[in-house]
């Protein structure tokens, strides 16, 4: 179970609210980071890391978000898309400030599922996200994303989506791939957590629907807990 933490939502007092919360149900991980963000990205991972002995995962927006301070960092390449600059183009701006970091440094393959309503990432993006019925296109392109050498999948409803990744394409594209898959996006009850794990993804991310419920991530992990996932390993 992984906490996505925006830094722009995270001020001093909900941020030790989140850690208190994280800690007591033993959140996994967290990831900080938004596709908008004016709030040092390190500022805010350093204090996790001051509240919590949680690792944190960078899940960068945007290349100003790159910062030594996480415990790994989440190179995301928007493979359901056609923008050259989040398949490549930003990477290679990346990589000499990543060249140091490079054994923290974790490929995944990003896919953007339209799931109703606007989201942050489609409209910063430029790209158009995978038809939420297209299971045979997410399925095609997770495993390209694994042919490619990504070492994780991430199925992505986007920060503002009106419903999850449908949990029957969560299950077509764990049935083919054999690398660890990780959804997130609209997931604001311990029911939809529920149906993700449920569907076959080994690590559900919520973000949104802790800040607006913070004990939803008590909730969440104990779903986690009942389907007995262990941290996941990439």
């Amino acid at each position: 179970m992984a906490q996505l933490i925006d830094p722009d939502r995270a001020g001093d007092e909900s941020l030790e609210i989140t850690a208190r919360l994280a800690v007591e149900a033993r959140v996994d991980l967290f990831l900080a980071g938004g596709s908008l963000t004016h709030v040092p990205v390190g500022q805010v991972i350093r204090k996790l890391k001051q509240l919590t002995g949680i690792p944190v995962i960078l899940f960068p927006g945007n290349l100003t978000q790159l910062t030594p301070e996480a415990d790994a960092i989440f190179m995301l390449s928007l493979i359901s898309g056609r923008n050259p600059e989040l398949l490549i183009g930003n990477h290679v701006i990346a990589a000499p400030f990543l060249k140091q970091m490079r054994d923290n440094v974790i490929p995944v393959g990003y896919i953007l599922v339209d799931c109703g309503g606007a989201t942050s990432v489609g409209y910063m993006s430029h790209t158009s996200p995978i038809p939420y019925g297209k299971h045979d296109i997410a399925v095609a392109t997770a495993l390209a994303g694994e042919m490619l050498g990504m070492k994780a999948i991430y199925l992505e409803g986007g920060s503002g989506a009106a419903r999850p990744v449908d949990p029957l394409m969560i299950s077509a594209v764990r049935a083919e791939i054999t690398i660890p898959l990780i959804t997130g996006g609209g997931l604001d009850s311990a029911d939809r957590v529920d149906e993700a794990f449920a569907a076959g993804a080994d690590m559900v991310v919520i973000g949104n629907g802790c800040e607006q419920n913070p004990h939803l991530i008590t909730e969440a992990c104990r779903v986690r807990d009942s389907h007995n996932r262990p941290l996941l390993s990439v």
